[in-house]
């Protein structure tokens, strides 16, 4: 496999030109993130027509020149499942990559699982197998070996040709305004990862009461700045369990604080003081400034009408040959419910299940199925789609 090594930064600023002119660039990267804040660089591969290139991320001083190159006008940009790469991007010029393929999402939209892997996408769309030898390389340690580099090179050099699969399939089914809406709210969701808080994504907080909300959000600011501080990541400075633990307790008391199992570490009682504070801060909040919970109350007549559509989604999206974690969660069919039933807010936006190209699958299907003007039967029951609506 011929390919290009580049290790200085003259050499990516002439790869970058001699390219400019692109049509289209595929990319990957190889990135360690178990001991730092943010993930670690290591190398970035690219396709580029017949082009394949690895960039050494260590040894190139400064990598600006190809973050320019990506969000420049006048390309296509292709991954895989490139939540990783965008923020690279963000970070380095403060904009993602211009014309954003992801074959993930893509594939999602036409049938295929979602988060469907590349390995597994690979062998359904061109019948390729990849090696996995070099699953658990240390990316940041050099030299690398040609073996090592040629692997990295396998997660790029088929994505033109994925592409134009799905691509093809897309058109098919007339779905291409959709990859291009899904791809976009996706930007946004990558893009709210800096700068925004993000405190409600901490696992386990679903049902807290207001006041130990803002007990979350206290110490997850709190974590964030300490794992920014020793550039560790986040799970290191406090787990979410423990986080969630001391949100319920709502105790600012060291003592109470230490006698909770898994807070007796050692650096966990040198940040007492202000992890105490944390918790001290937000028990003093007024309520009118405490988040709200998460989950609204509804009658148990909703949540169970959620449950029995929820079990029916499957049915509805492999019938529709799009992938069901795609559509969206039982939570969201329950707040679709919810919302026809009247149990939304005033002025609330309309649930996700009933916007864009969801309401086509799904969405306007539920909202018969609540009217009576649609009913529900079980067809063939050896059938992957065994139930019937009608």
């Amino acid at each position: 496999m011929h390919y290009d090594h580049i290790t200085t930064d003259q050499a990516l600023v002439a790869f970058c030109q001699e390219l400019a002119d692109a049509p289209a660039i595929a990319f990957d990267t190889e990135f360690v993130s178990e001991d730092t804040y943010r993930p670690e660089l290591c190398l970035i591969q690219v396709a580029c027509g017949d082009r394949l290139a690895v960039i050494d991320t260590i040894a190139v001083k400064d990598v600006t020149p190809f973050w320019r190159w990506l969000v420049a006008p006048g390309h296509e940009t292709i991954v895989h499942a490139g939540r990783e790469e965008i923020l690279f991007c963000i970070d380095a010029v403060g904009a993602p990559p211009t014309g954003l393929f992801d074959l993930q999402i893509a594939a999602g939209l036409v049938g295929f699982e979602y988060p469907a892997g590349y390995g597994a996408l690979l062998f359904k769309l061109l019948g390729e197998r990849l090696e996995k030898g070099e699953t658990r390389t240390d990316w940041r340690r050099r030299p690398l070996s040609e073996r090592q580099l040629i692997y990295a090179l396998d997660d790029v050099r088929h994505l033109e040709a994925m592409r134009a699969a799905l691509g093809k399939r897309l058109t098919a089914l007339g779905r291409v305004g959709w990859l291009e809406t899904e791809t976009a709210a996706w930007q946004d969701d990558v893009r709210a990862t800096r700068g925004h808080e993000r405190w409600w994504r901490v696992s386990g907080i679903s049902g807290l009461p207001s006041r130990s909300l803002a007990v979350v959000r206290s110490l997850w600011r709190w974590r964030e700045q300490e794992a920014q501080r020793r550039n560790c990541p986040v799970r290191r400075v406090l787990r979410d369990d423990l986080l969630v633990e001391l949100a319920k307790r709502r105790s600012a008391d060291p003592v109470q604080i230490r006698a909770i199992r898994g807070m007796e570490r050692g650096d966990l009682a040198r940040q007492m003081p202000r992890l105490a504070a944390a918790v001290a801060e937000a028990l003093a909040l007024p309520e009118s400034e405490c988040p709200k919970p998460l989950v609204r109350e509804v009658p148990p007549q909703i949540t169970l009408l959620g449950q029995f559509i929820s079990s029916a989604l499957n049915s509805i999206c492999r019938a529709a040959t799009v992938a069901p974690s795609m559509v969206g969660t039982a939570g969201d069919v329950r707040d679709l419910v919810a919302h026809q039933l009247g149990y939304g807010q005033p002025g609330e936006e309309v649930p996700l299940l009933g916007r864009g190209w969801r309401a086509e699958v799904v969405g306007r299907l539920i909202e018969d199925l609540l009217a009576g003007k649609v009913g529900v039967r079980i067809g063939d029951p050896h059938s992957d789609h065994p139930l019937v609506f009608e």
